[in-house]
């Protein structure tokens, strides 16, 4: 290793010289492997780095072999990861022996709470900039799945999304939240009971894995994670993803993956938001693209005044699929109108 570069939450960047290969951009996340050192050797899985990857484009840091970390010592009995040498083990917010087990076993519903569940990590900020800008005093929860990165400390964008943040939950494989749960119906009730969040957001962690096909995308979980929150008694919001930038004609207007996971895999129904202000022509678009939706979709246009310039005053960069603001504006919009949709729908207490 010869140099570190930038680190966030768990997670280092470092420059590795590689023989044969030169200097290759690295990552190592601390809580696995300890904090490497220049000098060090280490050992690399340059599997994502060498296939160019862009969100997950790193060689990752398997070990410091000359140099390993002390054995954990954490409480905790969830293995995550599970039976791969990564493997970890944190301690569970529904696991036996712990504080918050109680209140979990107990927990019956999310009581109404909105759930925005978007099928990209990219989403996150736009949708959180959403509730926020229309009613600053709500507490929004982050709900983590385990269709892209397993690590919530890979994510630059929690880092920075932090102090806006009720907490993190990271569920089923995904570890590094502030609260970990089995299964993303735990993580639903932690969010709702323990962090005492009004609104929600669901999504998978950074990066995704496509094909170019209607069903080989991770993001289609979305519409498992609209059902769960449906059995769970709170509302799910669809955030769509809307595009009039993307080269894929697939893409464009309402994205396939959207209509694929919105409409044909959840079955109980979901209210999807379209924003307004998208110009007549994408508007258009979006209408047709929605009317084929099934009755138990609710579709809703959502007045975006005042969104453009929250977006803009983000605090992180905003991207999507390597194009930014104002480029894939459509999309970032779409997010931020369900984070509006959901700050009002919050049930009201009395």
């Amino acid at each position: 290793m010869t140099a570190t570069g930038r680190s966030w939450r768990d997670a280092l960047e470092l420059t590795v010289a590689v023989p044969g290969d030169g200097d290759v951009r690295s990552l190592a996340h601390p809580s696995l492997v300890g904090v490497p050192e220049v000098g060090d050797e280490v050992l690399l899985n340059t599997t994502a780095w060498a296939q160019r990857l862009g969100t997950g484009g790193y060689a990752l840091v398997v070990a410091v072999p000359d140099r390993l970390p002390p054995d954990p010592t954490g409480p905790g009995h969830l293995v995550k990861a599970r039976y791969t040498p990564m493997q970890v083990s944190v301690q569970g917010v529904d696991e036996q022996d712990t504080e918050h087990h109680d209140a979990i076993a107990e927990a019956e519903d999310l009581g109404g709470m909105p759930v925005v569940v978007a099928d990209l990590h990219s989403a996150l900020p736009a949708v959180l900039i959403g509730v926020l800008a229309t009613d600053p005093d709500l507490r929004v929860a982050y709900v983590m799945t385990d269709g892209g990165a397993l690590v919530a400390g890979f994510s630059r964008t929690l880092h920075t999304l932090a102090p806006s943040l009720a907490g993190v939950v990271t569920v089923g494989q995904a570890f590094g939240g502030d609260l970990e749960a089995v299964t993303l119906h735990t993580g639903l009730l932690a969010a709702r009971h323990v962090l005492g969040a009004d609104v929600a957001i669901v999504t998978q962690g950074p990066g995704n894995l496509g094909t170019g096909t209607s069903w080989g995308f991770s993001g289609v979980a979305a519409g498992e994670a609209c059902n769960a929150v449906s059995v769970l008694g709170g509302e799910p919001i669809g955030a769509l993803r809307i595009s009039d930038a993307d080269p894929r004609p697939r893409h464009r207007g309402v994205s396939h993956h959207s209509l694929t996971a919105f409409g044909r895999v959840a079955l109980a129904g979901v209210t999807l938001v379209a924003p307004r202000g998208l110009g007549s022509e994408l508007g258009s678009q979006v209408d047709e693209d929605l009317a084929s939706q099934p009755e138990r979709n609710e579709v809703v246009w959502v007045d975006t005044e005042g969104l453009d310039e929250a977006l803009q005053l983000s605090p992180v960069t905003l991207s999507t699929m390597g194009r930014g603001w104002p480029e894939e504006r459509a999309y970032f919009l779409a997010a931020a109108a369900a984070g509006r949709y959901a700050a009002v729908q919050v049930p009201v207490e009395g």
